[in-house]
């Protein structure tokens, strides 16, 4: 079978000849193949993505042309997982996902927009926001651009939904630098729990009035592999997202009879994961690295944004409290 960009970097690296172009391609950046070895699931294709504008597409129309004697093969079906839409699912819900410009966020309004939900689309970066509403032509999204730590942006996030609010996913967040205590700045601890924790607290708390008029609701929040341990990232990420947890389950306990479900998802390695400030500490990467290597596989946003939109929809009827782990196994290890 020809090699193309849907294929597995596992099938490329498999391949000897697809495995001395890759090789190739990683040598001049001063990589190697087994850097590869957490994504071996993912289709070549999703390094275009996780290059952040870096590797531009022709690169990887390149590889494939140069293993199968200068031509692209027809034969594009992607290998692996596929994204499976449920017509829908979402019809006649009204869903706030933040974080909606980009990765995750972005993964899981799309998929509510393609499954009949209307999306109050929420991110700090208008210009980002719009292009993803243009993305999906003929779905019904609201884009709300604006600082969730305010509280002007949570209001104007609210009247954008109006009276009926059926779900909420707060996936909006950003990482620290990966600093052990001893080293995390205020500005670094400010900043982190403020996007990561205020801003979720302040539009959940924000949303659950007309959920409990309806005496119905649904809230996904994204929590993280390093709200379960201490060895994922820094100080300040991993305080926030263990707060994330807490949040979810005092609110799934006290909703639970007032038909509001309260769930977290817990994302693993994520190939289109949220950047890394400058200056990342070096104390705190050495002694991560090795843990952080054991990581069994990246997913993609895609992927995230399936158990996502499973726990925010009518599917996930009989979930409240979870903290769902999506991350390939990590969890157990």
């Amino acid at each position: 079978m020809a090699l193309t960009a849907n294929s597995s970097i596992g099938d490329w690296l498999a391949d000897p000849a697809g495995n001395q172009a890759v090789s190739a391609l990683l040598a001049a950046s001063g990589a190697n193949a087994e850097s590869l070895a957490p994504l071996k699931a993912l289709p070549l294709q999703q390094l275009v993505a996780m290059s952040g504008g870096q590797m531009p597409q022709s690169v990887v129309d390149d590889l494939v042309r140069s293993v199968n004697g200068g031509v692209i093969p027809e034969d594009e079906a992607p290998s692996g997982w596929v994204e499976q839409i449920t017509a829908g699912r979402f019809a006649g819900k009204t869903v706030i996902v933040t974080g909606a410009a980009g990765g995750i966020g972005a993964a899981t309004a799309s998929r509510v927009a393609r499954e009949g939900g209307r999306v109050i689309a929420v991110d700090i970066s208008a210009e980002r926001l719009e292009a993803f509403a243009a993305s999906i032509p003929g779905a019904e999204i609201v884009a709300v651009a604006g600082d969730l730590t305010k509280q002007e942006t949570v209001d104007a996030v609210v009247a954008a939904a109006g009276e009926k609010i059926d779900a909420l996913a707060n996936v909006a967040g950003i990482n620290d630098d990966f600093s052990p205590i001893h080293e995390t700045t205020d500005a670094m601890w400010d900043r982190v729990l403020g996007v990561n924790l205020t801003g979720v607290f302040k539009l959940t708390r924000a949303v659950v009035p007309a959920m409990l008029a309806a005496g119905t609701g649904s809230i996904v929040n994204i929590a993280s592999e390093a709200g379960l341990r201490g060895n994922a990232s820094g100080n300040a990420y991993t305080t926030s997202k263990h707060a994330v947890v807490g949040l979810t389950k005092s609110a799934a306990f006290m909703y639970a009879q007032q038909g509001i479900r309260v769930n977290a998802v817990a994302p693993g390695g994520v190939a289109t994961g949220i950047p890394f400030p400058p200056n990342v500490s070096e104390v705190g990467s050495a002694r991560l690295h090795p843990f952080q290597s054991a990581i069994p596989s990246l997913a993609t946003a895609e992927q995230l944004a399936a158990s996502i939109t499973f726990l925010l929809s009518d599917d996930g009827v009989n979930l409240n409290g979870v903290v769902l782990p999506s991350d390939g196994g990590w969890s157990v290890q």
